[in-house]
């Protein structure tokens, strides 16, 4: 799967998302108006907001993967992390704009004359449910198997979406079992739920715009599969950054001195070629060699 093209991956999850989220919150307005349920509303509106965020994710994709110019000789691979920044804003305005209207119903005074939703809008948030926590997981899928900051975010998306459906679900049921204003406070715990997903995916995504350096374990799995050649008698300085979805390595080894220069210079292609086989995320490597 990791010789599949990113790009052509990405475009067919994205569209995937577009198609299915579409439908979806089609589906669940209608619902919401028809039972007359607040919460199964404010859950459409949050499945429209996922369709603006696949559309956001797949410009972003697209633009990352652009091949490397005399302007941009690094790549532009930082782009997608701008997907994943504008997709966290988004996100976040959409979880305002439904714990505003919440608020609003709650604080109205008329709690006990709240409309009751029907069953419609029950059966509409256990699909909602199902869906979209399919969608999650085939989206994160393919998000771990590229590492592709914008493709988790679109996956939080999903997951944010169907903890927003159980939290409407809730809502309705007790709203039919006499609690009206559970409806509306489910669209509360709603916003909250989206709130989260927003911060999560915008602190991710500043941290690789940052040039943040990849984990210890990571680092060190990077330093054993450099040991492994017997001709390396030790290790120097090891310095790593992130690049969006990528990442650029640099590192010391100590040879014997007493090598030639063709000699040293075969030993650092091995070893070059030994760390790209285990690591498909590292896009750059620098190797400096020293004296042992």
């Amino acid at each position: 799967m990791k010789n599949q093209s990113f790009e052509k991956v990405a475009v067919k999850v994205s569209l995937i998302s577009i198609i299915g989220n579409f439908v979806l919150s089609g589906l669940k307005l209608l619902a919401g108006f028809l039972a007359h349920s607040g919460a199964m509303i404010s859950d459409a509106v949050h499945s429209a907001s996922d369709v603006f965020s696949s559309i956001v994710v797949l410009i972003g994709i697209k633009l990352s993967s652009k091949d490397s110019d005399k302007e941009h000789p690094y790549g532009h691979d930082r782009l997608e992390c701008v997907a994943a920044i504008v997709l966290a804003i988004m996100l976040l305005v959409t979880g305002l704009f439904i714990g505003h209207g919440a608020i609003e119903k709650l604080s109205s005074g008329n709690l006990n004359n709240l409309e009751v939703p029907g069953a419609l809008a029950l059966v509409a948030a256990i699909v909602s449910i199902a869906c979209k926590e399919a969608m999650y997981w085939y989206t994160r899928f393919y998000a771990k198997a590229y590492d592709s900051n914008a493709l988790m975010a679109d996956a939080w998306h999903h997951r944010s979406d169907a903890l927003s459906s159980i939290g409407a679900l809730i809502g309705i049921y007790g709203a039919r079992k006499g609690y009206a204003w559970l409806d509306a406070a489910a669209s509360l715990v709603i916003c909250l739920f989206i709130a989260k997903a927003a911060y999560d995916i915008f602190v991710d995504a500043i941290e690789k715009m940052v040039d943040h350096s990849l984990s210890a374990e990571e680092e060190n799995k990077i330093k054993e599969c450099v040991l492994k050649n017997s001709d390396v008698k030790g290790l120097g300085e090891l310095t790593t950054r992130e690049f969006g979805n990528k990442a650029y390595v640099d590192i010391e080894i100590l040879l014997d001195g007493s090598l030639s220069l063709k000699q040293s210079h075969l030993i650092r292609e091995t070893i070059h070629e030994d760390i790209e086989k285990v690591f498909p995320k590292i896009k750059h490597i620098n190797i400096h060699i020293r004296p042992f």
